[in-house]
């Protein structure tokens, strides 16, 4: 019996020398990285969890472009300025594949325009471009629908009363009435119950996105719609958000107003009805739903997080927030609207709203890409299939890019006589064919939104808080902890 046991740990202890050499063999030629075992692949030396530091352990050890796999699905992170832009920009079109994602894409059906791929994609993607540069123009421009939504806000900040408050709710509905604006021309007032059945559904969206029970139901989708879990809340919401787009386009449809557009929906009917007799097209009302539930997920979390950092800086930092209202008090005084084209003449200014996106990343990664064919990169093998991970906390936190990377400082934008200037390492909104297309969208708010705050309050810590803490909370994106602050008037 005991030699019985002998030999069948002696055999186990050979099957699983095999299977390792015949690993290490048949990988030979992609990037290096943790070993990756039957069914959890690398999770057991990465974790299933997001961290801060997720990234930064496999970059010491395998260098810039590495492997992890999540089960059977191998996965290559490009890390660094260096390694993301080589690889976004010399294989625009090999990696521009979003992989499938079982709880975003229905039925393998990638409608959208974030989760889409190929002759679909590329059609949302133009109609998406298209629609927001014409909603730029014109007196009732997505601009001054913001400019309205921003001085919205600073009235709610003064009732207040510089009393200790919690900004978030305001800003996050003030972020998301902008796309509302943006989508179906329509505002709701913030005690709204539709509205905050909205706002809750998009929370539970991003709570879902990225953990345990999102990597679960991507890899076993047949299997967990019909187990019980934190899955089941979120695609109840994913359902309340495109069933809300539904409504408003059967109302837009009954609206007959193509002959001059207000907003996405009437500018993606028209299209729809230009392309009636086209067999290739790919404009339809499921695909404007999912365009919709597109600028809703990606366009409302992410500017929300970003003025939530925004704030918090401000007050950690008043030398810095002090200079910014010096520069705003200067050039316009108390009175008056700031227009998008005003941050030339507010370096500083402007300087200080690129430093907080760089330091305060929203994103740890990019939304991952996906080889269409086999590709080399320094050497390396990454075959078709393969799932391609930005690492944009590295890229804006490359010491080889900026001078002080952990540090917040303005001056990494501005030269030596003050003056702005872009910086290609500034890659908060991805890079490549796939980066976002409501990037401009978020730079006009998030600059409209701060400097008409900064020109009414001065923003300081409660009596008793000596500091807001900085460390960020991660999820799909990275968050501050909840704070409160103070917003006192200041004097005309």
């Amino acid at each position: 019996m005991m030699a019985m046991g002998i030999f069948l740990f002696i055999l186990l202890l050979a099957l699983l020398v095999l299977f390792f050499l015949k690993q290490l063999w048949s990988r030979r030629h992609l990037p290096p990285g943790p070993l990756a075992l039957p069914l959890i692949g690398t999770l057991w030396a990465n974790g299933v969890w997001l961290r801060e530091d997720y990234f930064i352990k496999n970059v010491k050890q395998y260098g810039n472009i590495y492997s992890m796999w999540a089960g059977p699905h191998l996965i290559v992170v490009l890390s660094g300025f260096k390694a993301v832009k080589e690889g976004m920009t010399s294989f625009p079109e090999e990696f521009s594949d979003r992989p499938y994602d079982g709880f975003f894409s229905t039925l393998e059906i990638r409608r959208g325009i974030v989760f889409s791929n190929g002759h679909t994609w590329k059609q949302q993607r133009r109609i998406g471009l298209t629609s927001l540069r014409k909603l730029g123009l014109g007196k009732k421009s997505i601009e001054h629908q913001i400019e309205d939504g921003a001085q919205r806000l600073v009235e709610i900040f003064r009732q207040t009363e510089g009393q200790p408050f919690d900004p978030s709710l305001p800003v996050l509905n003030a972020i998301c009435n902008i796309i509302c604006t943006l989508s179906c021309g329509c505002q709701f007032a913030p005690e709204d119950e539709n509205f905050q059945k909205l706002i809750q559904a998009l929370k539970n969206i991003v709570n879902f996105t990225g953990n345990f029970f999102h990597i679960m139901y991507g890899l076993f989708p047949q299997i967990m719609k019909y187990l019980p879990g934190f899955h089941q809340k979120a695609l109840a919401s994913r359902e309340l958000i495109l069933s809300f787009a539904k409504q408003e386009i059967e109302k837009h449809k009954e609206s007959h107003s193509l002959h001059e557009p207000q907003d996405f929906i009437d500018y993606y009917l028209l299209q729809m009805e230009k392309s009636r007799n086209d067999p290739n097209s790919t404009y339809n009302e499921e695909n404007l739903a999912q365009c919709i539930f597109d600028f809703f997920g990606a366009g409302t979390e992410t500017t929300f997080a970003t003025l939530m950092w925004a704030l918090l800086l401000l007050i950690n930092h008043p030398d810095i927030q002090e200079k910014v209202q010096k520069e705003i008090e200067d050039v316009f005084g108390f009175s008056g609207t700031i227009s998008y084209q005003d941050r030339k003449k507010l370096p500083y200014t402007n300087a200080v709203f690129h430093e907080m996106q760089r330091l305060k990343y929203i994103l740890l990664a990019g939304v991952p890409r996906q080889s269409t064919k086999d590709v080399k990169i320094r050497g390396y093998l990454i075959p078709k299939g393969t799932v391609i991970a930005t690492d944009l906390r590295s890229v804006l936190l490359d010491p080889e890019q900026w001078e002080t990377p952990e540090e917040f400082n303005p001056n990494h934008f501005l030269d030596k006589d003050g003056k702005f200037i872009e910086r290609e390492e500034f890659l908060p909104f991805g890079i490549g064919e796939r980066a976002c297309v409501g990037e401009q969208l978020a730079r006009i708010e998030i600059f409209i939104f701060l400097t008409s705050l900064l020109k009414t309050f001065s923003f300081q810590l409660p009596q008793g808080v000596k500091e807001l803490n900085e460390a960020p909370l991660i999820k799909v994106t990275t968050h501050p902890h909840p704070y409160k602050l103070c917003a006192i008037p200041t004097q005309a």
